[in-house]
């Protein structure tokens, strides 16, 4: 596995992505992504990658997030290349996951949460790449 990149709940993706432009980040993209409810800034500096998500609508798990901890580091994302296969061996070692690879995350990639339970307080994200050695994502300013 391959750390994929690390999810940031922030109220305003504006703000938030004019600060990580400071610290040397550049802006690929920002995607809605109806389904989760949530706004998406990806950033990529040095081949490392930061997404910023920001609540899209009422009943936002980010804006739950927000109101529950306020912004700050929400996940962990770690490149897998069979995700099922990865569930299964999750699910057998009794580990929680709160979905199932039927969630599309950004780029159309299939994705599942293992509980913050289940990983000692993180909320880790999978997602399923083909190649693992590579972060996949598109290159739009």
């Amino acid at each position: 596995m391959k750390l994929d990149h690390v999810g940031i709940a922030v109220h305003s993706i504006e703000a938030a992505v004019r600060s990580y432009q400071q610290i040397g980040f550049t802006l690929d993209e920002i995607v809605t992504i109806e389904e989760q409810k949530v706004r998406v800034a990806v950033l990529a500096a040095d081949g490392s990658r930061v997404e910023l998500l920001e609540p899209a609508g009422a009943g936002s798990p980010i804006q739950k997030y927000l109101e529950k901890r306020g912004e700050g580091i929400h996940h962990l994302c770690f490149q897998v290349s069979d995700l099922r296969q990865k569930i299964e061996e999750l699910r057998a070692a009794s580990m929680q996951l709160i979905s199932l690879p039927s969630q599309t995350g950004l780029e159309g990639r299939k994705i599942a949460f293992l509980h913050p339970k289940s990983a000692h307080g993180a909320l880790i994200e999978l997602v399923e790449c083909e190649s693992q050695g590579s972060v996949q994502h598109s290159s739009k300013s």
